[in-house]
């Protein structure tokens, strides 16, 4: 080959190994490993270009990045989703999962809150429950919630206690509540036991270990740092999620879980949560499913998961400017009796 085949090739190689190992990020518990859980459609989309280029240069050296596309599709699955909603009735519930910055809209403005704007958006789409993560005491206004007679925040306001707050809201009785503290984090969870028909419904409220990059201080920090910090807070996901995963294979009750877990669907942290319990976005959703930019980039790090007890009937992703995250909703059918 000549000296531009030998790059191309040696670069094929490169991203293909980077591709394999990623297929291998969601089940082995490396930190390391992690960073490749973000850039996972990055990888794909650079091996279905050499293979469309070898194609047409020189079709015989196309196997490499077409073998590693067919295990990472049997491995990881689709990044992007085509389905369609099921019909359901008015007494299907409603659950919706919403990282909402602390009431502080998006970019940030400390000065005006916008919990109007955010009251105006939930009463529109009248969730049955609502599980925030980032919330703000501030938000605690009657406009917001008035429709929810039972609640559960992590922390009371006046409490000595520090970390991100949580809340729950719900239309139905919450009759067992409780947190799960991580160890040396900020982050945190909580869950609510909710009364629903005949069933107890265990809900969970996660947010995992935040990665902590903010693009404006990229350029005043040095790489070995950042990556450090990065590192760090993988970690700290995976020692999360397996305390999550511990604390769920106790309940008999049938689970929902509200989560913005830091990392996609291809990371240790998500496969460790999901295990038998079904996405609502892969199961009803619709397109790539992005929740939050980071560095520009989209990712999907919001998510609901159900028990095989809940069927999924709808799936929806919010395309609104009302924080960094977009809110999600999941449409359920409860037909389990615990």
């Amino acid at each position: 080959m000549s000296l531009w085949g030998k790059t191309v090739y040696g670069l094929n190689i490169v991203f293909s190994l980077a591709l394999l190992l990623a297929c291998m990020a969601p089940h082995m518990k490396s930190a390391t490993l992690s960073f490749l859980s973000l850039i996972v459609p990055v990888l794909v989309l650079l091996n279905i270009l050499f293979l469309l280029y070898w194609l047409m240069v020189k079709p015989k050296r196309l196997w490499l990045s077409f073998v590693v596309l067919v295990i990472g599709f049997f491995s990881l699955g689709s990044f992007v989703q085509f389905s369609s909603g099921e019909a359901y009735s008015e007494d299907a519930l409603k659950v919706m999962s919403f990282n909402i910055q602390g009431f502080e809209g998006f970019p940030r403005n400390y000065d005006r809150p916008i919990v109007p704007e955010i009251a105006e958006f939930i009463q529109k789409e009248n969730p049955d429950i609502i599980c925030l993560q980032e919330f703000g005491y501030y938000g605690l206004r009657n406009e917001v919630f008035t429709k929810y007679p039972y609640s559960f925040t992590n922390y009371e306001v006046g409490s000595e206690e520090k970390g991100v707050l949580m809340a729950i809201y719900s239309k139905y009785p919450i009759v067992n509540k409780g947190n799960i503290e991580f160890p040396n984090s900020l982050n945190g969870a909580s869950f609510v036991d909710v009364l629903y028909q005949k069933d107890t419904l265990r809900v969970y409220n996660l947010h995992l270990e935040s990665l902590k990059v903010r693009p404006r201080s990229l350029k005043r920090e040095r790489s070995d740092r950042l990556l450090g910090r990065l590192r760090n807070s993988f970690a700290k996901q995976q020692e999360q999620a397996d305390l999550i995963r511990e604390h769920m294979n106790g309940v008999r009750y049938s689970k929902i879980v509200c989560a913005d877990m830091n990392n996609t669907q291809y990371s240790y942290a998500y496969q460790q949560l999901k295990q038998e319990l079904a996405d609502s976005f892969v199961e009803k959703g619709n397109g790539y499913g992005r929740t939050i930019n980071f560095w520009k980039f989209p990712l999907r790090i919001d998510f609901i998961l159900t028990d095989p007890g809940i069927d999924i009937l709808d799936h929806t992703n919010y395309k609104v400017s009302l924080s960094d995250h977009e809110p999600i909703m999941a449409t359920l059918k409860v037909t389990s009796d615990k």
